[in-house]
């Protein structure tokens, strides 16, 4: 679905399209955690933050940073949560902007989340870390800007650094950020059908992995007060992360695991080859999968946690 279609989609009167625009915010639900366990708020710089946690305190932290798209969530490890929490402590937080988290009208940037990241981490003592896509250059980023900061294992899914326009484009996102046409335009976005195009397009091999009740959930938090400012920073390229990935992976004192869909086609499998390479670390590839390969193949997700939590491993295909 190209931009150009996305903008000529908004050409309605403008009456038509705030009736459009009004209708659609109501009838979206409050939105409820999409995973179970104890949901709890971390207050950060004005903001609440909600995160799950499940299974023993006792247990090792392991903390889960979902990826950041359109209906990003802590929803995106639905599959594995209840299954990680058996040997975990997990936390899952909704990124903010995102999620059952507050959503205040930012200019988000990628300095923001990182210095999210970087918090969020200091509150656990040296816990486990996956992170997924632009959050993991996030995490990264922040490990390597802070020397006090540090985890004991790290899994990175389909790290990338860039998703989004390169130089970013400041009209895209002031364009979304109207109070009219911009959210006439993220609600086409964010339509079912979009989300649609772009799971299959994107983010899945099999959208037999993806229930009816999860892309209902990914309409209802694309139509929450507020939901476009964080995704038109992401639209718009303002997300990027500015680091080479495989340098801060080189630099950290814990070897990351990196884990890619072998069908990925926005970041293709060859740059996790490359990135993998350069930083000489351990590479994982799922078959038939894309950039959510542990949604699509929960079990063998949950194996490799295991695996190459407990030691370093080789090379593998999956």
């Amino acid at each position: 679905m190209s931009f150009r279609k996305l903008l000529a989609g908004t050409a309605i009167s403008g009456g038509g399209l705030a009736g459009v625009n009004r209708w659609l915010q109501s009838t979206a639900t409050d939105l409820q955690p999409p995973l179970n366990g104890d949901h709890n708020t971390y207050r950060w710089r004005g903001m609440d933050i909600t995160y799950t946690e499940a299974g023993d305190h006792d247990d090792p932290d392991l903390i889960l940073l979902h990826g950041i798209n359109a209906a990003g969530s802590s929803g995106e490890f639905r599959a594995v949560f209840d299954a990680l929490a058996d040997d975990y402590h997990i936390i899952a937080p909704d990124l903010p902007g995102f999620g059952c988290s507050d959503r205040p009208p930012l200019r988000y940037s990628a300095t923001l989340y990182t210095e999210f990241v970087g918090d969020f981490l200091a509150e656990y003592d040296e816990p486990a870390v996956i992170a997924s896509s632009l959050s993991a250059a996030y995490t990264l980023d922040a490990l390597t800007s802070d020397t006090d900061l540090a985890v004991r294992e790290l899994l990175l899914i389909c790290p990338t650094a860039i998703a989004g326009p390169e130089p970013p484009k400041e009209w895209i996102r002031e364009l979304f950020r109207l109070p009219l046409v911009g959210t006439g335009l993220f609600n086409l976005v964010a339509s079912k059908p979009s989300i649609r195009y772009f799971n299959a397009d994107h983010g899945y091999y099999d959208m037999a992995a993806v229930s009816d009740d999860w892309l209902a959930y990914e309409w209802q938090t694309t139509h929450q007060p507020d939901a476009k400012f964080a995704p038109a920073s992401f639209i718009s390229g303002f997300l990027n992360a500015d680091l080479d990935l495989a340098d801060a992976v080189a630099s950290l004192d814990t070897e990351p695991t990196i884990l890619w869909g072998r069908e990925a086609e926005i970041t293709p499998l060859s740059q996790g080859r490359e990135l993998a390479a350069e930083a000489d670390v351990p590479l994982v590839v799922f078959d038939r999968s894309k950039l959510l390969p542990h949604v699509e193949f929960p079990a063998e997700f949950t194996t490799l946690v295991a695996d190459q939590f407990s030691e370093a491993a080789d090379r593998t295909d999956y």
